[in-house]
C-alpha cells in the first residue's frame, strides 16, 4: 500500500517544487504614470495547488518604492450564503481560487474646478488597468482589482459588481502589504490628534494613522494614504508580524456590505522631496467622486472666531470684531443647548440664559457675519434627521460636529449620511476630534474642514507644527484652531501669523482662545485681515518634516507666504522664482523682532521683489515669518 501511494506523494511534492511561487504569465502587467517616472507591476502567483495570490511592486525612476507585496482581502459570507441556500465558500483564503478572466487598460486626462481649494483647477490624469476575476467554483462571485498610476503616485482598490444571487458580503480583514527597504523611517501618529514620532519599521507601540509619511533610504519620500472611505471601516497601518520592513493594512472593524461596492483606495504617493509630496495632495481628491451638490452657491469659505463667553452682548462684540478684522463667521461652541454629552439635551433649543440666538443671527446677517453652531455626537445621532432643517430655518451657516465616533463601518456610514443631510439643507460642516478626511470633500464640498490634528487645543510646540504639512495635511484641510494672544502658545507670534498661509482650511479658525478685548491695535494682524482661505495656486517652496517649511499661496494677484522653523533657530533663503517674469511686487514682511515696540514683538518691513529675488531669513527658535506680496501697477 505504501509503495502504491508513494508516486502520488511524489507527484504532489513535485508540483509544489515546480509550481509554487510561480507567476502566472498572462497576469503579469505593468502600468506607468503619464510622465513615465512611476511604474507599477501587477501579477498573480500560483502559491500551491488550488491556491493563488495577487501581488504588486512599485518603482520611481528605476528606484524601488514598494517591493513584492500582497494584495488581499479576507471575507466570510457563510451566514448570508447559508440563509440564502447558496453554496458556502470554504476556502481558507477567499482570494485562493480567484481566476483572472481578462485585464482591461484605460487612461483618463481631464480637469475640474473645486468650489474651494489650494488651486483653481485640478488635473485628473492617470493610466489604469482593471483586472476582472471570478471564483472558479462559485461564479456568482466576481471581483475587479482597479489599479491607477498618476504622476503623483499609485492607487488601487477592490470592486465587487452586483451579485446575481443577492448574497451579502462581510469583509473581515484587509491584508494588503507595503514591503519597504531596510532603513525606511516612518512619521507615526497613533491616533488622529496624537503627536508624531519618526520611527524605524520595528517595535511600534500601536497602529499608525493615515496618511503615513515615509522617508526611504534611497532618498525618495512616500506617503501611504486612504481615499474615498465612505462605506467601509477605517483602515490604519501596522507592522507585519512575519515579514521584516513590511507595513500591512489594519481594519478597525469588519465591514458588512451589499454589492455593488468598492473598498477605499489604498494610495502610495511618491516624490523626490517632502515639499513635492505635500504639494501633490490633490491625488486624494481625484480618487473621489465629483460633487453631488447641484447648487453650490451657498458654500462660502471664510475665517471664523469662537465666542468665548456665550452671552448676547459677547456675541455682538464678537460680530463687531469680526467685521473689523475681516472675519466671515463666528462660532458658538459646546453647551449652548445644554450638557453636550447627554441625550437629554435638545440641540434645537437654547439652554443658557441671556443668549438671544435669533437676535444674534439677525445682527450677524446685517453685518455680513454668519453663525456656526457646535453640536455634539449625542444630539446629532438623535436629531440629525430634523435638526439641519431647523438650522436652515434659523439662518445658521454651518455646524461643527463635536466628539464624533469614528473608525467602525457603522460610524463611517453614519457620518457620511450626516454630511449629506446637512448638504440637503444648505448647511456647511466642520468635523472635530478623532476623524480625518479621505477626499470626500470633493463629493460633498459642504464639508469645509475637519480636525484630526494636534492643533492649538493641545498647544503643540513648533517642531510638531513643522511636521503637519507633510503628514496630516496630505489628507486635506485641517482645523488647527490658530491662536494669537493666548499665553500658553509655545511659539512666537510671527510663527502663529504664518500658519494661516501654511495650513490650508477653507474654514480657517483664528483667535481660537482669544477675545476681542485682547486686541490692542497690533499692526501685523493686517496679514490675517487680508489673507483668504481658498486659493488659485499653491507652492510648497521648501521644507523637511520636524524642521521647517515655507509655503506660498496665490489668490488673484496677491501672494501670501508663511515660513516656520522648529524649536531651533534657523537661517533660510526664500527664492521668489515662482513669480511671473518681468513683474515687480511690494513685499510686506512680518518678522519676529525683539526690538519691536509691540507687545507681540513683531515688526513690519517693506521691499520690492521680483522673480530673481533671494530673501535671507533668520528665524528665532520656534519662530516664523509671514509675507504679503502685492503686484505693482
Amino acid at each position: 500500500m505504501y509503495k502504491r501511494c508513494l508516486p502520488i506523494f511524489l507527484l504532489t511534492f513535485s508540483f509544489s517544487l515546480t509550481q509554487a511561487q510561480k507567476i502566472i504569465p498572462e497576469s503579469d502587467k505593468t502600468i506607468s504614470s503619464p510622465d513615465k517616472n512611476l511604474v507599477l507591476r501587477f501579477y498573480q502567483k500560483q502559491i500551491a495547488a488550488h491556491q493563488r495570490a495577487f501581488y504588486y511592486q512599485l518603482s520611481y525612476k528605476n528606484k524601488t518604492v514598494i517591493g513584492e507585496s500582497l494584495l488581499d482581502l479576507q471575507l466570510d459570507n457563510h451566514l448570508s450564503e447559508s440563509a440564502m441556500a447558496l453554496k458556502v465558500d470554504r476556502h481558507k483564503k477567499w482570494f485562493d481560487n480567484l481566476q483572472i478572466k481578462h485585464i482591461v487598460s484605460s487612461e483618463k486626462d481631464t480637469s475640474w474646478k473645486p468650489v474651494y481649494g489650494e488651486k483653481a483647477l485640478i488635473r485628473d490624469h492617470y493610466h489604469m488597468i482593471t483586472v476582472h476575476t471570478v471564483k472558479e467554483d462559485h461564479p456568482i462571485y466576481r471581483m475587479n482589482i482597479e489599479l491607477r498610476v498618476y504622476n503623483e503616485g499609485a492607487a488601487f482598490r477592490f470592486y465587487f459588481p452586483e451579485n446575481e444571487k443577492g448574497t451579502y458580503y462581510r469583509v473581515m480583514a484587509e491584508n494588503t502589504e507595503f514591503a519597504l527597504a531596510e532603513g525606511t523611517q516612518a512619521w507615526v501618529a497613533q491616533w488622529a490628534q496624537a503627536p508624531y514620532a519618526k520611527l524605524p519599521l520595528s517595535n511600534w507601540e500601536a497602529e499608525a494613522e493615515r496618511p503615513l509619511t515615509l522617508e526611504l533610504p534611497n532618498g525618495l519620500f512616500a506617503s501611504l494614504a486612504e481615499a474615498q472611505l465612505v462605506d467601509y471601516s477605517r483602515t490604519k497601518f501596522r507592522l507585519s508580524t512575519d515579514k521584516s520592513h513590511t507595513i500591512v493594512t489594519s481594519m478597525f472593524t469588519p465591514a458588512d456590505l451589499i454589492s455593488p461596492f468598492a473598498s477605499p483606495w489604498r494610495v502610495i504617493m511618491v516624490a523626490e522631496s517632502p515639499a513635492q509630496l505635500a504639494q501633490n495632495n490633490q491625488l486624494i481628491l481625484n480618487l473621489n467622486a465629483p460633487s453631488k451638490i447641484k447648487d453650490e452657491s451657498w458654500i462660502k469659505p471664510g475665517k471664523i472666531m469662537r465666542v468665548m463667553s456665550q452671552t448676547t452682548k459677547d456675541a455682538m462684540d464678537n460680530i463687531d470684531f469680526a467685521v473689523q478684522r475681516q472675519l466671515q463667521y463666528i462660532l458658538f461652541d459646546w453647551k449652548w443647548y445644554g450638557p453636550a454629552f447627554s441625550f437629554d439635551s435638545d440641540a434645537s433649543k437654547v439652554a443658557i440664559p441671556d443668549f438671544d440666538l435669533p437676535r444674534i443671527i439677525k445682527y450677524g446677517k446685517e453685518k455680513g457675519v454668519g453663525v456656526w453652531l457646535y453640536v455634539n455626537q449625542q444630539a446629532l445621532l438623535m436629531q440629525s434627521d430634523s435638526l439641519f432643517a431647523v438650522y436652515k430655518k434659523w439662518g445658521v451657516a454651518g455646524v461643527k460636529f463635536g466628539f464624533v465616533q469614528s473608525g467602525s463601518h457603522r460610524w463611517t456610514t453614519w457620518l457620511e449620511k450626516a454630511i449629506r443631510q446637512a448638504a440637503a439643507n444648505g448647511i456647511m460642516v466642520n468635523i472635530h476630534d478623532d476623524w480625518r478626511p479621505t477626499g470626500e470633500q470633493r463629493t460633498w464640498p459642504n464639508l469645509m474642514t475637519a480636525e484630526g490634528i494636534r492643533g492649538n487645543e493641545e498647544m503643540p510646540d513648533a517642531t510638531s507644527n513643522t511636521v503637519m504639512p507633510f503628514t496630516r495635511y496630505i489628507a486635506g484641510a485641517a482645523d488647527y484652531t490658530i491662536c494669537y494672544f493666548d499665553k500658553r502658545i509655545k511659539t512666537t507670534h510671527a510663527h502663529q501669523l504664518a500658519l494661516a498661509a501654511i495650513y490650508f482650511s477653507p474654514l480657517q479658525t483664528l483667535y481660537w482662545y482669544d477675545q476681542p478685548s485682547d486686541y490692542q491695535q497690533e499692526p501685523e494682524l493686517e496679514f490675517w485681515d487680508n489673507i483668504p482661505t481658498t486659493w488659485d495656486e499653491t507652492k510648497v517652496l521648501q521644507g523637511a518634516p520636524g524642521e521647517y517649511v515655507s509655503t506660498a499661496r496665490r489668490s488673484g494677484g496677491d501672494w501670501f507666504l508663511g515660513t516656520i522653523t522648529n524649536t531651533a533657530a534657523r537661517d533660510l533663503e526664500i527664492r521668489f522664482d515662482f513669480l511671473p517674469k518681468g513683474k515687480t511686487y511690494t513685499a510686506k514682511i512680518y518678522s519676529d523682532d525683539d526690538k519691536s515696540d509691540t507687545v507681540t514683538k513683531v515688526s513690519i518691513t517693506s521691499r520690492k521683489v521680483t522673480q530673481s529675488t533671494v530673501l535671507k531669513v533668520k528665524l528665532k527658535p520656534s519662530g516664523g515669518q509671514a509675507i504679503w506680496l502685492q503686484a505693482n501697477p
